[in-house]
């Protein structure tokens, strides 16, 4: 299945009905911070709007370093050991980024750790079938990045994710078996066939695909191309 990329002809071929429901889909990863960034800005460009509440973001999940292992690691240390290069340039792009995110307000925090994020996505398929999936991604992640949770110790995982209206049984039964593996690795694939190379990936209705962490501005645009507010000229 083919996707179509950010393209201004979209109304000729179509568009959603007014006010009919758009659901967006976000492949993304736990400890990505341009996934981090990039979801903050995708959900300011859809707070701008007055319809903001027919549009509904789908966390899908995408894993991307499956090799990574259970025993949390520094940042740098992380990246050293997959790609080579030396800590000092790893924490100068961790620098980078931090600027990015705290000029748009978000809070980064270069101490984090690094470690497997399969288990959490798990739990992001059993959150997303009990329709809390964004705000339990959202609960994590941002606590994640400011450097107040550690997602990789079961228990605090377990408790963030009872404080979004999670039962904690349950997801100690998840955490403790295989359940939702299959889905997790099912939204991975499902993202690849889409066009999907890395993290962020916006799909937009199934028919627009943004990939990388976008402006506010392009999800805009998107958005109005996708659910347009406006009657494009000559339509009726």
């Amino acid at each position: 299945m083919s996707l179509l990329r950010i393209d201004t002809s979209i109304r000729a071929r179509g568009s959603q009905s007014r006010g009919a429901p758009v659901v967006i889909e976000l492949w993304t990863d736990l400890g990505c911070p341009w996934c981090y960034v990039g979801k903050h800005r995708l959900q300011r460009a859809i707070d701008r709007r007055p319809d903001a509440d027919r549009f509904q973001i789908k966390l899908r999940s995408f894993e991307l370093n499956p090799d990574a292992p259970r025993e949390p690691e520094s940042i740098e240390s992380a990246f050293t050991r997959s790609h080579g290069g030396n800590a000092e340039a790893v924490l100068s792009a961790e620098r980078r980024i931090q600027g990015i995110a705290q000029r748009e307000g978000l809070a980064f925090s270069l101490d984090r750790l690094n470690a497997n994020t399969f288990d959490f996505h798990r739990i992001l398929q059993h959150a997303n079938e009990q329709g809390r999936g964004l705000e339990f991604f959202s609960n994590v992640q941002d606590r994640f990045f400011a450097g107040e949770l550690n997602p990789f110790d079961p228990n605090a995982l377990t408790r963030a994710a009872g404080t979004v209206g999670l039962a904690v049984d349950r997801v100690l039964e998840v955490l403790t078996g295989q359940d939702y593996a299959e889905a997790a690795h099912s939204d991975r694939r499902e993202g690849q066939e889409l066009g999907l190379s890395g993290v962020p990936f916006v799909v937009f209705d199934r028919r627009v695909a943004a990939p990388g962490a976008q402006s506010v501005e392009v999800y805009e645009q998107i958005l109005e191309q996708v659910a347009p507010l406006t009657t494009p000229m000559g339509a009726r």
